[in-house]
């Protein structure tokens, strides 16, 4: 099936018009017309070949909403018309313990990403959501509300539950104080998500100027990370620390403000590891350094509907897919109030 799509072909050429060959929907298979896809840094990296593990043709878009448009004859859970939503994740073993659990994206045979992925139905790679259509196995596709800016909910499918699967696990709520680190993509969801689950939110910062952005998110309080005196006013008071820079730094700092049994959670990967942390911070105590991905299946849906639930949804910028290649050298500048999504009818 001919499918227009915008593709990298190689690691220093900009994104351009492509057409694929998607395949046609199997007995479980639900395709969908692609309405709107979030940009992640993820696509910069990969369609880059940053993290050195690029196949090109490269398309990337894991936070893809859109509108089914058939079925397979076995599909049970969707219909031709329905709004759904696909994140990071198309396929996994199904049979592991992780998945059994309902955690694919630990999958132990390797799970299959959207895109740049061994795809098991054409023995190709996966292409993602920067295209016309998708198509894929209905145990992978979630439900939308209509309720919903749609455009405002496709980076919830990969920024949204990369906040909420962390907050959830170690379950953030009333009477809790909880810290967000860094204001990006992936923090102002945080902010927001923290916020609904009732916890007290501090937003950390490097940048002063982004204290009302930050309170209007949702945070309680604002906390300049790099003046130690600031810093130090809240030294043992967090329950929880989530950690979304993706740059190195000195987790020190941070690990001083956790109480008793507090919990630092990482989801960002740096280019170059995190300085060794002071084993005695975590020892004296009992703090916990964590680490978290995406969600499974199961919990993706769930954070879908908690959002739907409170009308929580990204701060966005909508693009037409011609200018790709200028937002990802926006979003190097941090350029974007938070995300970039792309406005796939655009696209012709």
């Amino acid at each position: 099936m001919k499918t227009l799509a915008y593709a990298a072909q190689g690691p220093a050429t900009p994104l351009a018009p492509f057409t694929i060959d998607r395949r046609e929907p199997g007995a479980n298979d639900v395709q969908i017309d692609i309405l709107f896809c979030g940009i992640c840094h993820s696509d910069l990296h990969t369609a880059r070949n940053e993290w050195r593990n690029t196949t090109y043709p490269c398309i990337p878009g894991h936070e893809i909403v859109g509108r089914v448009s058939k079925v397979g004859p076995a599909v049970r859970n969707f219909k031709a018309g329905d709004t759904v939503g696909v994140g990071c994740l198309v396929d996994s073993c199904r049979s592991c313990a992780s998945c059994k659990s309902g955690l694919e994206q630990f999958c132990e045979t390797g799970m299959t990403f959207t895109y740049n992925s061994a795809d098991k139905h054409t023995g190709k790679m996966t292409y993602g959501g920067y295209s016309s259509r998708v198509v894929v196995d209905e145990k992978f596709v979630l439900r939308v509300s209509e309720k919903q800016n749609l455009a405002a909910v496709a980076p919830l499918l990969c920024a949204g539950i990369t906040t909420y699967s962390p907050l959830n696990t170690w379950k953030v709520g009333k009477g809790q104080k909880v810290g967000i680190v860094g204001l990006g993509g992936l923090g102002h969801m945080g902010v927001k998500i923290a916020n609904a689950m009732g916890a007290e939110v501090a937003l950390f910062t490097t940048s002063p100027n982004k204290a009302e952005d930050a309170r209007r998110l949702g945070a309680h309080e604002v906390i300049i990370s790099k003046v130690e005196e600031d810093m130090a006013l809240h030294t043992g008071s967090f329950d929880f620390i989530l950690n979304t820079v993706a740059a190195s730094h000195d987790l020190n700092p941070f690990l001083n403000l956790l109480k008793r049994d507090g919990t630092l959670c990482l989801v960002g990967v740096p280019e170059h590891p995190h300085p060794s942390p002071d084993v005695g911070n975590l020892i004296m105590k009992r703090r916990r350094l964590v680490g978290s991905l995406i969600g499974g299946i199961k919990e993706t849906q769930e954070m879908l509907d908690f959002c739907a639930e409170r009308n929580i949804v990204s701060d966005i910028e909508i693009i037409p897919v011609q200018k790709i290649n200028e937002a990802y050298e926006r979003m190097l500048r941090s350029d974007v109030k938070y995300r970039f999504v792309i406005d796939m009818s655009s696209l012709k």
